[in-house]
């Protein structure tokens, strides 16, 4: 598959920066982004963008000119704070990317602004170069922890006034300071245009991707500018935002006769009463949303995605044996549930994907089947078996398509689709960037 080498739908263009495996990327052109270049630092993650279509220029070149619509898209391999975007101002719709999110996520050590990996300031450098219509930009929910509130606050500020850069010597809080008197100056004057040119409207979304048709659990931040000289419709986007799935419908779906059960008939009675025993008593309102999307709803086919094979206990052992035709859905042996890590059930969304823990990716990827097995240490004698999920099942979990290919080791590819932004998610909010800007082009004409 070289899903990156399709013509995007609309004349719009996009540049994606800490690119990672693609999830964001591929969410951008599906909503009619045309790619114009990819930056992205690791190795491997480097690799499964040039397998999927992405052309990497050679070490120490840059581009220097905007790709035409029937170009490959450029992929400069290597540090973010070396890119040099200057020729694309003016060229490009979108500007979106996941910074690293170690410097506050919950698993990370949690230093922010002091921790070298926070690259905010690199997105800050590209809005000034290209000014872009419209900025996306994922992260992990760690950054609306209290211990982060102000220093998140101030992301939100440097996003509005990208061109007010910090003065050197001064910490961010003093930058800070100077920002929240430049924002009160400006509600005094009227500006020009060229001003609003330089000034960001910010929006917020905390998410959790499971709400939008993800079947994933898993709490992020997204927030999304748009140039203040296009007077976006910010209520707009934020309908265009809404959640679509609920817990509520799910569980609704599940009590007697419901839909999900028609749906997988092959469940067998005792897990479905297993599931069934606890569910809430008391039915939920109806939302008039969708249902979460399941594990089992992602293995058996969500779409026109086809179901995967299980995986016999004989083919554990870490070789491709191309189940159905699947690649990357590999067997791997030494699965085990402890304290701290609980296993992915299959009628509920998965855990959230994970890059790594303590130098172990995917190493909470554990499932429970639907296959009871004596064990004298369980109650009543048996237990649920497990096994750990494969790389094609975690990346159904993420909404990648089957054909994307992922580079490296298993660990690797663990570690790129739980750096990911889940194609799913991404869609829905470029998908609305895409509309308000249409809107606003529409309404000015």
């Amino acid at each position: 598959m070289a899903e990156l080498q399709e013509e995007s739908k609309k004349d719009r263009t996009g540049v994606e920066l800490f690119a990672g495996a693609g999830g964001l990327a591929m969410a951008v052109h599906r909503a009619g982004f045309r790619p114009l270049l990819f930056n992205e630092f690791a190795k491997r993650a480097c690799e499964t963008l040039e397998a999927n279509g992405a052309k990497r220029l050679p070490d120490g070149e840059k581009p220097t000119r905007a790709p035409g619509p029937k170009d490959k898209v450029p992929l400069v391999a290597g540090d973010v704070q070396e890119l040099d975007m200057d020729y694309l101002k003016g060229e490009v719709d979108v500007l979106a990317g996941g910074p690293p999110c170690q410097p506050f996520s919950l698993g990370g050590v949690a230093k922010g602004d002091e921790d070298k990996r926070n690259m905010f300031p690199q997105m800050f450098k590209a809005v000034r170069q290209i000014q872009p219509k419209a900025v996306i930009c994922e992260n992990v929910r760690g950054l609306l922890r209290p211990s982060f509130k102000d220093y998140f606050q101030y992301i939100l500020r440097e996003l509005e006034l990208p061109f007010e850069e910090r003065a050197e010597g001064a910490d961010w809080t003093q930058h800070d300071a100077y920002l929240q008197t430049r924002l009160q100056e400006q509600k005094q004057l009227k500006p020009r245009l060229e001003d609003l040119k330089k000034r960001y409207q910010v929006i917020m979304t905390p998410v959790n991707a499971a709400d939008y048709g993800v079947p994933q659990i898993r709490n992020r931040v997204i927030i999304v500018a748009f140039r203040r000289d296009l007077d976006i419709d910010v209520e707009l986007f934020k309908n265009l935002v809404k959640p679509t799935h609920s817990e509520a419908a799910l569980i609704r779906s599940m009590k007697d006769g419901g839909s999900y059960w028609e749906r997988h008939s092959e469940v067998p009675g005792h897990v479905r009463e297993w599931v069934k025993a606890r569910l809430p008593e008391t039915l939920p309102i109806d939302d008039g949303l969708l249902p979460w999307h399941t594990l089992r709803d992602a293995i058996t086919g969500i779409g026109n995605n086809k179901p995967l094979p299980e995986v016999p206990d004989e083919w554990l052992d870490r070789t491709e044996h191309l189940l159905g035709g699947f690649t990357d859905h590999i067997g791997w042996p030494g699965a085990r549930i402890y304290d701290g890590h609980t296993p992915n059930e299959l009628d509920r969304p998965a855990k959230t994907v994970k890059a790594g823990v303590h130098g172990v990716p995917g190493g909470e990827s554990v499932m429970l089947l639907d296959e009871l097995v004596a064990d004298k240490a369980a109650q009543g004698g048996r237990r649920y078996k497990y096994r750990y999920m494969t790389v094609r099942e975690t990346a159904r979990v993420m909404t990648f398509p089957d054909g994307w290919e992922l580079k490296g080791p298993r660990g690797e590819k663990m570690r790129q689709l739980g750096n990911a932004v889940p194609v799913v998610l991404g869609e829905v909010f470029a998908k609305a960037v895409a509309a308000v800007l249409d809107e606003a082009e529409d309404r000015r004409k």
